[in-house]
């Protein structure tokens, strides 16, 4: 098994209220005069009442165009991802020399170099340090990476490897875009960055494991949907990176993923009731309601990812990353006891990580 040493959550400076975004949103998204009753139907139900950006609300109605947002991207995302890194490394006890992979995941914005390159020099890392720079998982790349760096800790058991994500959602935001997909986007997805230190089992100190131990990852599951491709993704184009989103998700959700979620518990001898800490990523309102349901769990079973979803948005890859932050900084659950952390993307994917604490 790999443990997981540390979390660490950034966001940026710039935080508003729910309230104060929605017409700043609709002046961005709408024509002037245009109807705002869908726009702020969304805002209202979305369930998030504060996000982080990471511009200055005005700043966005400047940005000229796709390579300016990207380079703003860069420059923001840099600061983050360092700030991330040294906080999670910190919080495990570690010096950045200790760290043997880096894995790490955006879906809004690129570059080459990629972001892990430009921040490991910063950082202090190793000049052999392994780098994994990923794009295309979305929302799922959090779960996804989880599960990549316990794949590769299995195979190196005395090593350290650590999971960036850096989510600038505001910036793939599309002006007058009146899609409904876009403004869903703009209701419910805010910014921010999450680091993840990872040690494999050769490095597990039974001694260090007091209350602010982290879990250890047990075992993971991988799935693609076939057909579904059109589900949840990008169109790029000139404009940048303009959302897809399909109302059959929750749909999706309900037919299929109930079904895979059992089906892997049943492996490692467990159910849905053995499970007492769930790390769901906070799609929308719909899809965390449809998971309730449809897995037959407690009507507070979804709590700490409802709670993120109020306090910062949906973070995309990162929120997995928050919400484990936030059980962690909760008090520990009880040693011994499972925890499951799932999240969805593109393609459409699920990825699923079985936790013992």
């Amino acid at each position: 098994m790999s443990t997981v040493a540390g979390v660490h959550t950034v966001l940026p400076p710039h935080a508003y209220t729910q309230e104060d975004l929605t017409e700043a949103i609709g002046d961005l998204c709408l024509a002037p005069g245009a109807d705002r009753a869908l726009l702020r139907r969304l805002h209202r139900s979305s369930g998030v009442r504060t996000r982080h950006l990471a511009l200055p609300i005005e700043r966005y109605a400047r940005l000229a165009d796709f390579g300016e947002s990207n380079d703003c991207w860069l420059a923001v995302g840099t600061r983050l991802a360092e700030e991330a890194v040294a906080g999670a490394l910190r919080q495990a006890g570690l010096r950045p020399e200790d760290v043997d992979l880096l894995l790490c995941t955006s879906i809004t914005g690129i570059a080459a170099p990629s972001l892990d390159a430009r921040t490991a020099g910063r950082l202090g890392l190793r000049p052999d340090v392994k780098r994994l720079p990923v794009f295309g998982l979305g929302c799922a790349a959090g779960a996804a990476g989880l599960a990549r760096i316990h794949d590769y800790l299995r195979g190196h058991p005395e090593g350290t490897a650590v999971l960036l994500s850096v989510e600038l959602c505001s910036l793939t935001l599309q002006r007058r875009d009146d899609s409904t997909a876009n403004l869903v986007a703009g209701a419910l997805f805010g910014d921010g960055a999450a680091a993840l230190v990872a040690r494999g089992g050769a490095c597990a100190d039974p001694a260090a494991r007091g209350t602010a131990a982290g879990p250890s990852v047990v075992a993971v599951r991988s799935h693609l949907y076939p057909g579904t491709e059109r589900l949840l993704g990008w169109d790029v184009g000139a404009g940048g990176f303009r959302v897809v989103i399909d109302a059959g998700i929750p749909d999706l959700v309900r037919d299929h993923l109930g079904a895979g979620v059992r089906a892997f518990l049943a492996e490692q001898g467990l159910t849905t009731a053995d499970i007492g800490t769930w790390v769901c990523h906070p799609g929308g309102p719909k899809v965390l309601s449809t998971l309730t349901g449809t897995l037959g769990l407690p009507a507070d079973a979804l709590a700490a990812s409802w709670s993120s979803l109020a306090r910062v948005g949906n973070l995309s890859s990162a929120s997995v990353l928050h919400i484990l932050q936030g059980i962690r900084d909760a008090g520990r659950p009880e040693p011994g006891s499972w925890g499951l952390l799932l999240a969805m993307g593109p393609g459409f994917c699920s990825e699923l990580v079985l936790l013992r604490w």
